[in-house]
């Protein structure tokens, strides 16, 4: 099976499987309240998915990335509720937003910071690094929190997470928007095919002359910043910030990422693939529940199709992909 051609599958699947859903459920599936769920619960899971998948490219892996969105959106938090007095002009809740997203980016950044300096200049494993920075994460944000919400945000804010322009709400657009421009960072830039390298090769393109401790450093803080988007809208739609906001994500997103094509040794995988696993994931998701399949067969359900994607890569590695992925990154070292 060609590269091409899996993506196709897994857009023929996402339509089966919304078609079967709508045909078995059509008046819950379908209806608009169901659809806008959909669409606004998808962005979130999306932009963890996405960074999830950029550190996966290199053949690691970042376990603290739905900690590092609940830390920086819990700091974002904080600057809101501090600052909102209730009343104010749009002007002062306009200031006051950006310096909640300034604290949500800044926090995102040291956090991914963090990660990539243990990982590409000390040389620590990233499962090792991300596992401890996880407990890290979520210890700092409980220290914040108390363990409680905080809450308390300018109506302004609210829009990012539950806004709509024209009928697409605010959510999907910050979704598609990181979506293309992760596509042209991977596909198009030097640091791009330099990650496809690394995880490919980590020794030969440190001897092609790319400096791989940078391109590893900034992998985990672009990861950080998908991180940071999500926690934006996150604590914009539900109007508070938590610990465990988001943290079910973690375990989903790799999935989505395996289930998406994404090489889970690294060097392979594309951003179109990550996007309709996301989908395929939601509707499957969504359309169980709502047909009153008990929650715990739902993730039965989604651990088999992750075993079944995991032994479909294998064999498609043994064969015609993987000789394509070499390939594709013997002309990447070229292009460099």
């Amino acid at each position: 099976m060609s590269r091409t051609s899996k993506e196709r599958v897994l857009l023929y699947v996402f339509v089966g499987l919304f078609a079967l859903m709508s045909l078995i459920s059509p008046n819950k599936f379908l209806s608009p309240g169901n659809l806008q769920s959909m669409a606004t619960q998808l962005p979130e899971l999306g932009l963890i998915s996405l960074g999830m998948m950029v550190v996966i490219l290199t053949g690691g892996i970042d376990l603290s990335i739905t900690y590092t969105a609940a830390l920086s959106g819990i700091v974002g938090a904080l600057v809101l509720s501090a600052g909102y007095t209730g009343g104010a002009g749009e002007a002062a809740a306009g200031l006051l937003i950006m310096k909640a997203l300034l604290a949500i980016l800044v926090t995102a950044g040291l956090c991914g910071s963090l990660n990539g300096f243990l990982v590409s200049y000390v040389g620590v494993s990233p499962i090792l690094v991300t596992l401890g920075t996880m407990t890290l994460f979520e210890g700092i944000s409980l220290w914040l929190t108390k363990g409680g919400a905080v809450s308390g945000f300018p109506e302004e804010f609210q829009w990012i997470g539950n806004g709509y322009v024209g009928f697409v709400p605010v959510p999907i657009l910050i979704f598609a928007v990181f979506a293309v421009i992760t596509a042209i960072l991977l596909e198009r830039t030097p640091w791009g095919r330099s990650v496809y390298m690394f995880g490919c090769n980590p020794v030969a393109t440190y001897f092609s002359g790319i400096n791989t401790k940078k391109t590893v450093m900034w992998v985990y803080l672009y990861a950080a910043l998908l991180a940071a988007a999500a926690a934006i809208i996150m604590i914009s739609r539900y109007n508070s910030a938590k610990v465990d906001y988001g943290s079910s994500y973690l375990l989903q997103s790799v999935a989505i990422v395996v289930l998406g094509g994404t090489d889970i040794a690294g060097g392979y995988g594309k951003v179109v693939g990550t996007v309709i696993a996301v989908g395929i994931i939601q509707v499957l998701s969504s359309g169980l529940n709502l047909i009153g399949i008990n929650r715990f067969i739902v993730d039965v359900t989604m651990g088999a199709l992750l075993i079944g994607v995991l032994l479909l890569n294998y064999f498609i590695g043994k064969g015609s992909l993987g000789k394509g992925v070499k390939k594709d990154a013997q002309k990447a070292n070229t292009a460099l």
